[in-house]
């Protein structure tokens, strides 16, 4: 399966913007805090447009079927990092699942935050998402907090 990972475009956002639709559908199972349709995660034109990200595509016969990004975060004080590689919107089209495609993502953005002194990368996932989590595991990636919430 030839698969081509790219900068992601302007041209792309018709695309991004149902992938987005279909990840807060997807989530909202998990979080009954997500507000009532209609509703964004994320600002798709910043992300294309802001230098500091490196928002990628998956492409395969010119059909984009994944994509990802990674953006430079400051680090807490006490830890022994000043910045780190956030990773979001990390979105496979059910298609293409299990194939290798989040990984090939992956490894792009994590090539690319190296190129930029970014040693430590992070990315949040619901606990209920098992399939992403397992899928984060593969390319090494490990649990390492768990967010509590609390509310009335």
């Amino acid at each position: 399966m030839a698969i081509n990972i790219r900068q992601a475009q302007q041209q792309d956002l018709q695309t991004l913007a149902r992938f987005e639709q279909e990840l807060i559908r997807a989530e909202r199972p998990m979080d009954p805090t997500i507000k009532p349709d209609p509703v964004t995660y994320y600002d798709l034109e910043e992300l294309i447009s802001n230098e500091e990200v490196h928002f990628l595509v998956a492409e395969k016969d010119g059909k984009i079927i994944a994509c990802g990004y990674a953006r430079p975060k400051p680090a807490r004080p006490y830890l022994d990092h000043s910045d780190y590689a956030y990773l979001g919107f990390m979105y496979t089209d059910p298609e293409y699942r299990g194939k290798g495609v989040n990984k090939l993502i992956m490894e792009h953005l994590a090539h690319w935050a190296h190129k930029n002194g970014l040693d430590e990368m992070r990315l949040t996932v619901y606990t209920e998402n098992y399939p992403a989590i397992r899928a984060y595991e593969k390319v090494g990636f490990q649990k390492h907090l768990i967010e509590m919430r609390y509310r009335r």
